[in-house]
């Protein structure tokens, strides 16, 4: 497959990269900062530099097309302020769906958050301020971008992410409780949603007992 991930920088983009890169998809990794090119092209990503809070959509279109699907892993990050949850979390994530569609590219995946339903009525009572602003940017891109026809969109909201070794095994489903999950498991299970390209789902993931592709296989 031709994969494009924009954010492909993070934590969870960048093992992304190296999985799809490493068993022979090409895998295209849009990213805001020319220093961080070298890292992916280390990793077997091709780097491509626009910053996705100014660049166009038909900018964005043309790096996306010819793709099989997108992928949205960008995050402004816990050190940004919350003007940023909403150029990136939000505003930047529907982008890539405007170029998408306009590339004529279905499958998109969005890395959300277990917890922006809490935003859904406004500020989450005991949150964080800019935490609550991140759920509400989040939540926002994923009402924006799931309606779309012109997409089969898959929004996946991983609980707290660790650093810790995958196990391969995962909860996923709807109204689970929270927990955490490491970052290579939440890799291990976009590349099987990009995989069983599905025509849409809404699922939260945190660690469990059920092996990654029955998890995938069991999502209605």
């Amino acid at each position: 497959m031709r994969i494009v991930i924009a954010g492909a920088h993070g934590q969870v983009a960048r093992r992304l990269g190296r999985l799809l890169s490493g068993r022979g998809d090409a895998v295209v990794g849009v990213i805001r900062n020319p220093d961080h090119a070298p890292d992916l092209e280390s990793d077997g990503v091709q780097p491509v530099v626009l910053d996705l809070e100014s660049t166009t959509v038909d900018e964005l279109a043309d790096v996306v097309r010819g793709a099989d699907a997108v992928v949205f892993a960008a995050g402004a990050g816990p050190g940004s302020g919350e003007a940023r949850k909403h150029t990136v979390d939000h505003a930047a994530a529907v982008l890539l769906a405007d170029a998408a569609e306009r590339a004529g590219v279905r499958p998109y995946v969005l890395v959300s958050s277990m917890g922006v339903e809490r935003a859904r009525e406004g500020t989450p009572q005991g949150v964080d301020p800019v935490m609550a602003v991140y759920l509400q940017a989040k939540l926002r891109a994923e009402d924006e971008i799931l309606p779309r026809e012109a997409l089969a969109t898959t929004i996946l909201r991983p609980g707290g992410l660790t650093d810790e070794p995958g196990t391969g095994r995962v909860t996923l489903g709807h109204g689970i409780g929270y927990g955490s999950v490491p970052r290579d498991d939440v890799t291990a299970v976009v590349v099987a949603l990009l995989d069983a390209r599905r025509d849409g789902a809404v699922v939260e993931l945190v660690s469990g007992d059920t092996p990654v592709a029955e998890a995938i296989a069991a999502v209605p």
